[in-house]
């Protein structure tokens, strides 16, 4: 296994720990998920950069980095709802629109061809990862607050807002890069 091809492992084996800092609160699990989320994003960043520059491109490094993103991001969302930071509209239409091209790749994969990811899914991964990473700044920042001078409810309600803009910004680009991705590829699904 090839450099980038770890790399993208590598960023699925850290979902569960981003996870689990997270939802178990302990003093600072908040800046916790943060640093394990960066470095999560970090190693996307990574694999593609040294896999393109050293041509290590390989098709597992095409099918398991947008899944690693994908497990990545949607678990940071989905803990998101359970904690009541973003409401799950936004959440259930990114989920859909992850299943169908997950669906469209699968069904390439079984006609022997890999699907890669095209410039509107890399923009998409870019937003949804600069709202997640800001949304923990912010919380992170609320948690410090709050263990110096107690809660501050107006903050966690303008933290609320802001993520929420993030979110549906990010969802907004998850449906546009869906449409399109559906479109390059229906070729698949017309297929006998």
């Amino acid at each position: 296994m090839n450099l980038p091809n770890k790399l993208t492992v590598g960023r699925i084996l850290l979902v569960p720990f981003f996870v689990a800092a997270l939802l178990i609160p302990f003093p600072m699990h908040t800046l916790a998920a943060l640093l394990l989320f960066i470095a999560a994003s970090v190693t996307d960043l990574l694999d593609g950069k040294i896999a393109r520059k050293n041509h290590l491109v390989t098709d597992f490094g095409k099918f398991a980095d947008p899944l690693a993103d994908k497990i990545l991001v949607l678990s940071a969302l989905l803990c998101f709802v359970q904690l009541g930071w973003c409401d799950c509209v936004a959440v259930i239409v990114v989920l859909f629109r992850e299943f169908a091209v997950t669906s469209i790749r699968l069904i390439a994969a079984s006609k022997g061809k890999v699907v890669a990811a095209n410039i509107w899914g890399k923009v998409k991964t870019v937003t949804q990862m600069v709202a997640i990473i800001t949304i923990l700044v912010l919380r992170s920042a609320g948690d410090i607050v709050s263990l110096t001078i107690g809660a501050v409810p107006v903050m966690d309600t303008a933290f609320f807002i802001i993520g929420e803009c993030l979110i549906w910004i990010s969802t907004v680009f998850a449906i546009i890069s869906g449409v399109i991705y559906i479109m390059q590829n229906k070729h698949f699904i017309a297929e006998k």
